[in-house]
């Protein structure tokens, strides 16, 4: 194969891997998001890289003894997390005592991903149950997106309010089980 054919192939590979990355993974930088939390929660996902079905809760989960929105109860998102959450209405499924940070990582395959709402205290290897400091590095246990389990991250903000497990439906998607939104991120349905 001559020098220009291999060049060619190479730049068209990469160049297709590059257009992928970017379809996989269209999230803002904070500074452009809504706003700098989940709702700016790095910036909308699109459903394509987040199951439909969030799955269970991690184990040693503490149900809140006394949540502002009991399980069963239907609020109105104001977290964009998610394309079409923002707005959204909710049935709340679940509802915990934890500590719940937002992070910084690198998938195993894409870029970065920047001021990602959230992940609880339970998904952090080795976490403990003190809060941890921002800055910090963990690895993280949660597979709410894929590429996530396993890598090493860095929290970015953290928050002790309610955080919430929800079902809702946006743009002809029901999620259900969707992990966390904080108690801030949701509003009563007038």
């Amino acid at each position: 194969m001559n020098k220009h054919l291999r060049l060619s192939i190479a730049v068209a590979a990469l160049g297709g891997i590059l257009a992928l990355a970017g379809c996989a993974n269209d999230q803002e930088t904070p500074e452009a998001s809504p706003s700098a939390e989940h709702g700016g929660h790095g910036g909308d996902h699109d459903g394509m890289d987040h199951p439909a079905d969030g799955g269970p809760v991690p184990d040693g989960m503490v149900d809140a003894t006394d949540p502002t929105y009991p399980v069963g109860s239907e609020v109105t998102l104001t977290a964009n997390h998610m394309h079409g959450m923002d707005g959204a209405t909710a049935t709340i499924v679940g509802a915990y005592d934890t500590y719940t940070y937002s992070v910084d990582y690198t998938p195993e395959e894409g870029p970065e991903v920047l001021d990602h709402k959230w992940v609880v205290q339970e998904e952090i290897e080795d976490a403990g149950d003190q809060r941890l400091a921002d800055g910090t590095e963990v690895v993280l246990l949660a597979d709410h997106m894929e590429g996530m389990s396993g890598v090493t991250a860095t929290i970015a903000s953290s928050t002790d309010e309610t955080v919430y497990v929800v079902d809702y439906e946006a743009d002809g998607m029901t999620m259900t089980n969707h992990k966390w939104v904080v108690e801030s991120e949701i509003e009563p349905t007038s």
